[in-house]
């Protein structure tokens, strides 16, 4: 009867669950399983979704920002044809609408510069193995001449602007992305343990990716990983078998893929 008493009185000075870590657990959860599944998909289905949902944020974004600007647009009438502007004149007068449209312009054109940005950017990764500058640019240089395009900031020159939009999406995008790679460099595990990473989250062992990194078990290793070599990692018998199926499977399915 103490010992039940004791063990009521113990779970009551426990302090509750915190709701907002368990939501930024489970956030955390989801989405490297989803980043798992899109890893494992054919390079036209991840560019699609990539690309879709990479769009549905860039939406969100201009839709909001469309409703800030929205009494800014307001604000700017339509010169009557009578005006007698020049082109060059009409064509800075459109480029201040397309920039300062409302909530469904702004949706659309940063829906556009951000989907082609994400799809371009991910073919390109799949492509070369790696995200570089070069792939940086090239996509920032896509996203930036369809956002001229679909914005109607083109003008009477509608090639011509959408080559300079691109070239100057490009080189900012670039300078950006060198300057990020010389002040973040991001961890080695990060670059190296991708792969064990979703795999250990998908077994729910996710405790034991420090066994990985202490045994310098690479994504480069999983191919080659035995039972001894996880006993030598200090990883239990029942983990070790769970790795070693999840491994012989993946290799099995890639076996038939081909």
């Amino acid at each position: 009867m103490e010992g039940r008493q004791s063990v009521v009185d113990i779970s009551k000075s426990m302090p509750p669950p915190n709701l907002i870590v368990q939501l930024q657990t489970r956030f955390k959860e989801l989405e490297t399983g989803f980043r798992c599944w899109l890893a494992k998909q054919s390079l036209p289905v991840e560019a699609a979704v990539v690309t879709g949902t990479s769009a549905a944020q860039g939406a969100a974004i201009g839709a909001f920002m469309g409703t800030l600007t929205s009494d800014i647009s307001s604000s700017f009438p339509t010169p009557p044809p009578q005006a007698g502007l020049n082109p060059q004149a009409m064509a800075s007068f459109k480029q201040a609408q397309a920039l300062t449209g409302g909530p469904l312009v702004q949706a659309r054109n940063f829906a556009v510069m951000t989907g082609v940005n994400a799809g371009i950017s991910c073919v390109m990764k799949r492509i070369k193995g790696v995200e570089d500058v070069q792939t940086s640019m090239v996509a920032a240089f896509g996203s930036g001449a369809m956002f001229s395009l679909v914005s109607g900031m083109g003008g009477p020159n509608l090639a011509a602007n959408a080559v300079t939009s691109g070239l100057f999406f490009a080189l900012v995008q670039g300078g950006l992305f060198t300057l990020g790679q010389k002040f973040s460099q991001p961890p080695a595990e990060d670059m190296f343990y991708a792969r064990t990473r979703c795999m250990l989250t998908n077994l729910g062992l996710q405790k034991y990716e420090k066994n990985f990194k202490k045994g310098l078990l690479t994504d480069s290793t999983l191919p080659l990983l035995t039972d001894s070599a996880l006993k030598d990692a200090r990883i239990p018998p029942g983990p070790r078998l769970l790795i070693l199926d999840h491994i012989q499977r993946d290799s099995e399915l890639a076996k038939e893929r081909r």
